[in-house]
């Protein structure tokens, strides 16, 4: 069954479900972007800090001209890093002498340029989603955080949705490898409540947590290099979950025995003071504690030809 798409505020479109790239090995993500366009994917979701976009734009490259795919029929997407940013004689990038408005403002010109077809943000929380678009000519189409069962980000998607901003879930399936993860966090995948689930449905119980996603209103973009995993991923959308289902699968969020580790640190970027150190259950919007982690946070989405 085709991959559904969302239709953007610019008019664009954007397929409901992607392929995430962060954390692939080095040598594997070429093949598996590969074969994640011949099982029918179309969104790919990269970053210069994840040091592969080389690899996925040559398989891109390869499978247009094998003629698999047409370069119009994919999103692609990349995300500006602080390495961008002018630096001090000691190589240190100057972050407090700008703002991430700004740095909105030259994204704009991207999509002025033709550079890029949608600009977007990723883990912003509701004021920082407001502040650009007071001051946008352009609206961010996305917002990009980390959503899944345990961190359902209601209150954030209603707000989005709002704003009429799509919400793009990363670590959908709960990203056990993170390396700041506690020894003793809860696994998504081995919760006992989606596992009885998906036994009954007679489905893995990442497809029920990615379906959760997808009637959530959020495009999950799980990331797998082995081609079982990504075909039964991408194969989501030929049943519904249940309202029970659902509303169940809903309590998992913040749970009691569910305090996973986030990664402890502290940081200040423009005029917006960071928080400090938390676990899930200690913030309502996950992205508040952190909207700037590793990277500036902005996305630069659906790369055009030239750009792969």
């Amino acid at each position: 069954m085709a991959v559904p798409v969302i239709k953007l505020n610019n008019g664009y479109s954007m397929p409901a479900f992607g392929l995430g790239t962060w954390q692939a090995v080095p040598g594997d993500v070429e093949k598996a972007v590969k074969t994640a366009i011949d099982l029918g994917y179309r969104h790919f979701d990269c970053a210069l800090v994840y040091r592969n976009e080389a690899e996925v734009g040559s398989a891109i490259r390869q499978k247009i001209k094998e003629g698999a795919v047409k370069r119009e029929d994919l999103f692609v997407v990349s995300k500006e890093h602080e390495e961008f940013f002018p630096k001090d004689e000691n190589g240190k990038a100057l972050l407090a002498d700008y703002d991430y408005v700004d740095t909105w403002k030259e994204m704009e010109k991207c999509v002025e340029l033709g550079l890029t077809k949608s600009i977007g943000l990723s883990n912003f929380n509701s004021q920082q989603i407001d502040r650009v678009l007071n001051a946008a000519t352009i609206k961010p189409t996305v917002n990009q955080v980390e959503c899944h069962a345990y961190l359902n980000q209601k209150k954030l998607i209603e707000f989005c949705k709002s704003r009429d901003i799509i919400v793009t879930g990363y670590s959908p399936l709960g990203s056990a490898t993170r390396p700041w993860a506690a020894a003793n966090d809860p696994v998504l995948l081995d919760d006992p409540k989606l596992k009885e689930i998906a036994t009954r449905l007679g489905k893995t119980v990442a497809q029920i947590a990615l379906r959760y996603l997808v009637q959530s209103g959020v495009a999950p973009i799980p990331k797998s290099a082995n081609p079982v995993r990504l075909m039964e991923n991408i194969n989501i959308f030929d049943f519904q979950l249940s309202d029970e289902d659902m509303k169940a699968i809903d309590g998992l969020h913040l749970r009691k025995d569910t305090n996973i580790t986030l990664l402890k640190l502290s940081f200040n970027f423009g005029k917006d003071e960071e928080l400090k150190v938390a676990s899930y259950g200690e913030y309502l919007e996950v992205s508040q504690l952190w909207f700037e982690l590793c990277e500036l946070s902005v996305q630069m989405c659906d790369k055009c030809d030239n750009d792969l």
